[in-house]
């Protein structure tokens, strides 16, 4: 009597590795909008399958606050990304000459969230500060001035190394917003 051979399990097909991307997107604020591309994908927390790898740019908007824009590199397979609009973000930085009362020094000021920075090579001019320490905190369009005033006395008078007002406006109008955001 002959057995009948040992059925041999046939070999399971390797798994393909994803060639797409999912995106699974979520804010802290609920329903806050979401683009990829400018194209409309849903409400948070929504999860984007099929994205094609490569860079996307990302925007997402909730109202009463900023939108957040934003450019990623999707790769093929699920990435979690998390929005959160209730933070309170400051990235400023701007070139600035110190006018002191006789001459002047070039330096860089960087603002964030928790602070105020000036870096110059004039060691005696340097200060970080956090943006409750600052008493006055006023730009001059037309005399392409912006006067900082510290809580302890010291006062700074910057301007842009190319005149251009603008510069100064805008920084302190970010600056501002972010104060006012933190309730100082």
């Amino acid at each position: 009597m002959t057995s009948a051979p040992a059925s041999e399990a046939e070999p399971k097909p390797a798994e393909r590795a994803p060639e797409l991307g999912t995106l699974r997107i979520d804010a802290d604020v609920p329903g806050a909008q979401v683009f990829i591309d400018r194209q409309f994908v849903g409400t948070a927390p929504l999860t984007a399958d099929k994205v094609a790898p490569g860079r996307h740019r990302l925007n997402v908007t909730a109202e009463g606050f900023d939108g957040i824009a934003q450019t990623i590199d999707v790769e093929p397979g699920p990435r979690d990304l998390t929005f959160r609009f209730r933070e309170v973000r400051l990235e400023a930085t701007l070139a600035v000459v110190h006018k002191h009362r006789i001459g002047s020094c070039q330096g860089r000021l960087t603002a964030t969230a928790t602070g105020l920075r000036y870096e110059t090579t004039d060691k005696e001019d340097a200060f970080s500060v956090s943006l409750a320490d600052l008493e006055t905190f006023h730009v001059d369009y037309q005399e392409k001035n912006l006067r900082i005033t510290l809580r302890k006395g010291r006062q700074f008078n910057f301007t842009d190394p190319d005149g251009n007002a603008d510069r100064l406006f805008v920084f302190h109008r970010d600056v501002e917003r972010t104060r006012q955001k933190l309730g100082l």
